[in-house]
Formats: C-alpha cells, sequence, structure tokens
C-alpha cells in the first residue's frame, strides 16, 4: 500500500467532503456534521494564496488532506502557519497521518520560511497528539471550554513545533 501526497485540487472536493462527514472527522476537529459539497467546492476553488492545501491518496483515492496556513496578515506573524489534517475514518492508523504531516512539515521547513507551526487538539484525542509528538509538536497550554463537541463545551491542547 503506497501512501501519494499532492496538492488538493478543486476536483477533490467530493471525497473531501466525504472525509469530513464521517464521525471522527466532526467530532475531533472544529467541522460541524452534515458539510455540504457546495461548501467545500467553493473551500478548494476560493482558498487564499497563502494556504496550502494537500491530499493523501492510495490507489487515486483520496482518503485524508491536510492544510497549512498563513496565521494572519501582520507582518510580526509571518514567521507561523496553522495546520489542520483529517484522515477518512476507514483509514486511520495506516500512515496517512503521518505522510500528510510530513509532508506539510517540508512545506514550512523547506519552502515556505515558517519557523512555528501552530495547532489546536482535544485534550482526549491520544492518537492525534501521539502523532503530533512524534513530529516534535509539544503542548503549550489548555484552552477550557474551546469548543462544542455533542452538546459539550470540550478543552483543546495548544501545540506547537518550532523549527530546528
Amino acid at each position: 500500500m503506497t501512501i501519494t501526497i499532492r496538492a488538493a485540487e478543486p476536483g477533490d472536493y467530493e471525497a473531501i467532503r466525504d472525509t469530513m462527514a464521517q464521525t471522527r472527522a466532526h467530532t475531533q476537529t472544529l467541522q460541524v456534521p452534515y458539510p455540504s459539497l457546495e461548501m467545500w467546492k467553493k473551500r478548494l476553488a476560493d482558498k487564499a494564496p497563502t494556504d496550502h492545501v494537500l491530499v493523501a491518496e492510495i490507489d487515486g483515492k483520496v482518503i485524508g488532506n491536510a492544510g497549512l496556513h498563513a496565521v494572519g496578515p501582520s507582518p510580526r506573524r509571518r514567521h507561523a502557519a496553522h495546520l489542520g489534517m483529517s484522515v477518512h475514518d476507514d483509514w486511520q492508523r495506516r500512515g496517512a497521518g503521518a505522510a500528510l504531516m510530513a509532508a506539510l512539515i517540508d512545506l514550512a521547513d523547506n519552502w515556505l520560511q515558517y519557523t512555528r507551526l501552530e495547532l489546536t487538539v482535544y485534550t482526549d484525542n491520544d492518537g492525534a497528539i501521539a502523532l503530533y509528538k512524534k513530529f516534535g509538536f509539544e503542548i503549550e497550554g489548555t484552552l477550557k471550554q474551546y469548543a462544542m463537541r455533542n452538546g459539550v463545551l470540550t478543552d483543546v491542547y495548544t501545540m506547537a513545533r518550532m523549527k530546528k
């Protein structure tokens, strides 16, 4: 099984929507259930030039996606980017997340001049936390009652990785 990482194309919107409609995607990210095809089509077609969206494929099937996004327009934060990722429920813990993370870090470190990568992760998402730590991310703090999930305000960790 070979995982291929490539830039997301506008035509990938159906596969990305399918991933984001999975239970783990909307319970472990800030996405909401029942994402529309039109929303994902528009999001991919209208992405900012500072957004870098990648997909993971196996045998031509998109099974995960990840994005690297400039933190904001302030020149004092040009060194930082925020990232997010999701892998289809049927393909988790098979290497796609690690392949996506390696590709994002390569972009950040070697091409985009980012020296700080930031993310948030629910405090009970042990698999994601372990993956992020494997790639050098450290927990910097806890944000209490950060996001609504299944009717409960839920805590997240802020994590970051500095380029070495």
